[in-house]
């Protein structure tokens, strides 16, 4: 009985054996299989950062930081008027700054709040989760007066010497009273069933609001009476799934010389001209952010955050980079000539807009960055964490 026992074992040490000799040999013949070994590279892993050569310096001014909130969407930006600088975390808490100093002049609690700061014609104005936009004064913060939208805000709102102008979450568009807060007049647009979380800021030119909605339609209305001049869209839906349809605008139309530069997601870059009220021309693009315009380059951050770039006279393509691919980048600004990006590890990168080349880079915070704004001598960092950051090259 021993000696069968032992056979047997025997036998099943003998099976084991051979059977990984087997798989052993069959790994050899296996190998352009093994994806993890192959040299294959995750196509949504962030591109590693480059060396580069480096022309410029970024120069910490100084930095504040807030609560422990994170400012996830990237809508909680700063406002300026001034030498001060106005800003707000989602807990409520409402700053006056001092640009140069970083000193806080006064601050002043709200509720809850679902956007930043606008501020403009001795106001501040900010929503809160509950749908009430609130205008604060901009000398000590004190409340001058609430209007509940009924709806949740979640980009800054534009002032004009009349009108508190308001895009809600639900594609209204409302022009509230400056003094009082009173509706004036309002304008809804069709919403799709799919958006992303998010929303672009009205911008008023030449008594004119130009707003981008969720639709992936460019609108263009008159301040005083909320009239429609003309729309056009940016792009069209296309695909056969609500998700592949989505073309959602959360990028603010950028008026410049006569003409209007927009984007959408999974859509266009696209350029309506304002005396013929049509696009004059597209260029295929899927962005978060407006463009920007410097150097004679026309340049967008693509929401992979590839980068590409037209010469404005020609609108032919200058240069696409992929070198910040799925790094999270943030909008970009033009900044002394250069343009200027942060990423998901806190970095902050200058880029020549003429080659593309990266010029200077240096990291300030642990977290990601989500907005970028330029203003005079220096720009204004915030990253995910509501840290703000004054920072010059």
């Amino acid at each position: 009985m021993e000696n069968l026992k032992r056979n047997i074992y025997q036998l099943k040490n003998n099976i084991s054996l051979f059977l990984i000799v087997i798989f052993l040999s069959s790994c050899s013949s296996m190998e352009s299989f093994k994806f993890w070994e192959n040299g294959e590279v995750d196509i949504d892993e962030p591109r590693k950062l480059e060396k580069f050569s480096s022309k410029y310096s970024v120069k910490n001014n100084w930095k504040i930081s807030f609560n422990n909130a994170e400012n996830t969407l990237g809508n909680f930006v700063p406002s300026f008027n001034a030498s001060n600088i106005f800003f707000a975390d989602s807990s409520g808490v409402i700053y006056s700054i001092d640009s140069e100093s970083g000193q806080v002049n006064w601050e002043a609690q709200s509720n809850f709040l679902s956007s930043g700061v606008s501020s403009g014609f001795g106001i501040l104005v900010v929503s809160d989760v509950d749908g009430n936009v609130i205008a604060h004064n901009q000398n000590d913060g004190s409340v001058l007066w609430t209007s509940n939208v009924k709806s949740e805000v979640l980009a800054p709102a534009a002032i004009d010497a009349k009108f508190v102008i308001i895009k809600t979450g639900s594609g209204e568009l409302l022009a509230l009273d400056k003094n009082s807060g009173e509706l004036q007049w309002s304008y809804r647009s069709k919403l799709p069933n799919l958006t992303i979380r998010g929303s672009s800021s009205p911008i008023i030119s030449d008594e004119q609001i130009f707003v981008s909605f969720d639709n992936g339609r460019l609108g263009v209305f008159q301040l005083d009476t909320g009239f429609p001049i003309w729309d056009g869209a940016i792009s069209y839906p296309s695909g056969t799934s609500e998700l592949e349809s989505l073309v959602d605008s959360d990028s603010s139309p950028l008026v410049e010389g006569g003409l209007v530069y927009t984007t959408n997601y999974q859509g266009n870059l696209n350029i309506f001209d304002l005396a013929q009220k049509r696009s004059v021309w597209t260029s295929e693009s899927s962005s978060f952010f407006s463009p920007v315009i410097l150097k004679g380059v026309l340049a967008v951050v693509e929401a992979n955050s590839s980068m590409k770039t037209f010469f404005m006279k020609s609108l032919q393509p200058s240069w696409n980079s992929d070198e910040y691919l799925n790094r999270e980048i943030s909008n970009a600004i033009s900044f002394k000539g250069q343009l200027v990006v942060g990423d998901l590890d806190g970095y902050i990168h200058i880029i020549d807009p003429l080659n593309g080349s990266t010029t200077g880079r240096e990291k300030i915070s642990r977290k990601p960055i989500k907005t970028i704004i330029s203003r005079s001598n220096n720009f204004y960092v915030i990253d995910e964490g509501f840290n703000i950051f004054s920072l010059s090259i």
